[in-house]
């Protein structure tokens, strides 16, 4: 009696990986914030807490709109 000496090999599955968008963005934003407080040191001074609440305020909309879709 003969054993099977035919090997079955099947190609090895390639795992497919998908990012989502904020993976990309929020990288891309922090660099572009610290990149201009690097090139600009006085603008971070002249950053009110007015002007700093009010665009917390517009980025906890956008990130409330996109979390309720």
């Amino acid at each position: 009696m003969s054993a099977d000496t035919h090997l079955h090999v099947t190609a090895p599955r390639t795992a497919q990986t998908r990012l989502p968008w904020w993976a990309l963005v929020l990288p891309a934003a922090a660099f572009v914030v610290l990149f201009v407080l690097m090139v600009s040191p006085a603008a971070a001074d002249s950053v009110s807490a007015d002007s700093a609440s009010h665009a917390l305020e517009v980025l906890r909309n956008v990130l409330g709109g996109l979390l309720s879709s």
